[in-house]
């Protein structure tokens, strides 16, 4: 007769699934994975458990059936898969800078786990336009006549280049010719779009006189670019948009901007001394382009405002289906200008405006909240400091607020690379020697997630 059958094994000593959930160590595996996930991995670990047991043999105990149940969830990791950004930098370009909020994530969601009216007409029943969604908002939000999305603000210059002026003069700055990222730059950019680049002035003066000396009847454009990464300080001149614009209809050549930080929320945050899009606009530019995932807060995306009959052009051109933006993009971005149409809301639902915002006193006191979620074991390496956070992603260069946060005692370079391979990884930054994690990167649903990595790092460093 088998074990089974004589009643006599440890099966009935095995926890419930309810029992096992109700553990802190099931909670941060909830708020990783989800409920159905971590109840279906305790689910199969418990038939495991059960198909085990013998007549000798006493149930296992309940935390190693967790962490068993656990393990199989973090066994099957993904290449791309969420991080904490302990790092202070609120746009982090190599950490998918702007986090979209919770309503923007599930209106992607909803549309990519269905089909969906992308080239769709409801009303006529006939094929639709892709670049109709979002624009409308876009020509709302930033005063533009019209508007036109792509997927990245690198596309939008090269669409917009390669429309105005094919095998014509670009007319810039030579301290506008900055890089970009990833080792492009925007001469690049400008000659692989199909123009002439013409740099006019010098490194750190130029007036609106270098410009319209250089103009000729080959010229097809005149650009400014927005030097977002780095600032010219000192000796330093810049022929403003509005003089470039009275200059280009002058002229009768078309003038474009180049922003990429895509700032909107400029009345609530002047300490940025960013151009705002509206600004842009209002200044007469023909064309203006900007990013969906720096200071706007939404998913990856160029974005390009401009006049009505312009806009068709870039629609004509055969480059645009290159560039075409997709539909999960599409139903983030609107429902995060649809945030932008009730400013107050923006700052509380769109992360970056919520990080930007936030008083570091408040900063601090959730680290020290979170402390009370540490081990004991682990809170004698924690110690909550002042921290200065940075915005990156390429705007507002020089820019620092105010942050709190914890410093870890011990060697920084062991801990961050522990930390930045654990599961979920947490990127911090080690400074002046010693390893810090931001709080105003962390948002307040993942701290317990922070408190369990930095628990488990401890634990296996006192095992070691």
């Amino acid at each position: 007769m088998s074990p089974r059958e004589t009643g006599d094994d440890g099966r009935r000593d095995l926890p419930s699934i309810d029992q096992l959930l109700r553990s802190d160590e099931a909670a941060t595996g909830v708020e990783r994975w989800g409920r159905e996930a971590v109840t279906q991995a305790l689910r199969e670990t418990l038939a495991e458990a059960r198909d085990n047991l013998t007549s000798e043999s006493p149930a296992p105990d309940p935390d190693r059936l967790l962490a068993a149940a656990l393990g199989k969830l973090s066994s099957d990791r993904p290449s791309l898969r969420l991080v904490l950004n302990a790092t202070g930098v609120i746009l982090h370009t190599n950490l998918g800078r702007a986090p979209l909020f919770r309503g923007a994530a599930r209106a992607a969601a909803e549309v990519a786990s269905g089909y969906s009216n992308l080239e769709y007409d409801l009303a006529s029943g006939e094929r639709g336009d892709r670049y109709a969604h979002c624009t409308h908002l876009v020509s709302r939000l930033t005063g533009s006549e019209s508007s036109l999305i792509v997927n990245n603000n690198a596309a939008a210059v090269s669409l917009a280049i390669n429309t105005m002026a094919l095998g014509r003069d670009v007319i810039v700055s030579r301290g506008e010719l900055v890089e970009i990222g990833g080792g492009f730059r925007i001469p690049d950019v400008i000659e692989r779009s199909g123009a002439f680049l013409r740099a006019v002035g010098s490194t750190n003066r130029v007036r609106v006189d270098d410009y319209q000396r250089a103009i000729t009847p080959s010229t097809g454009l005149l650009l400014k670019v927005h030097p977002s990464n780095f600032r010219v300080e000192g000796f330093a001149e810049e022929a403003t948009l509005e003089s470039l614009v009275a200059l280009g209809r002058a002229s009768d050549v078309p003038v474009m901007h180049d922003l990429g930080s895509g700032l909107l929320a400029e009345e609530t945050l002047p300490m940025l001394q960013e151009p705002s899009v509206r600004s842009s606009v209002a200044a007469g530019a023909e064309l203006v382009t900007w990013s969906g995932d720096k200071l706007l807060g939404g998913p990856q995306a160029g974005i390009i405002d401009g006049r009505a009959t312009t806009m068709e052009r870039l629609r004509s051109n055969p480059l645009l289906r290159a560039f075409r933006v997709d539909k999960m993009t599409l139903a983030a971005l609107e429902k995060t200008l649809r945030s932008y149409l009730a400013p107050e809301r923006a700052l509380v639902e769109i992360p970056v405006l919520r990080m930007l915002g936030e008083p570091a006193e408040e900063v601090e006191r959730r680290a020290r909240d979170t402390m009370e979620l540490l081990s004991a074991g682990a809170a004698r390496h924690i110690s909550v400091a002042p921290m200065r956070s940075v915005l990156g992603g390429g705007s507002a260069p020089g820019f620092e607020i105010a942050s709190a946060g914890w410093v870890v005692s011990g060697p920084a370079m062991v801990l961050e690379s522990k930390l930045r391979q654990g599961d979920p990884p947490v990127v911090g930054r080690i400074a002046e020697g010693e390893l810090h994690l931001d709080f105003r990167t962390i948002v307040e649903e993942q701290q317990r997630l922070l408190a369990a990595a930095v628990d488990r790092l401890f634990a296996k460093e006192d095992a070691e």
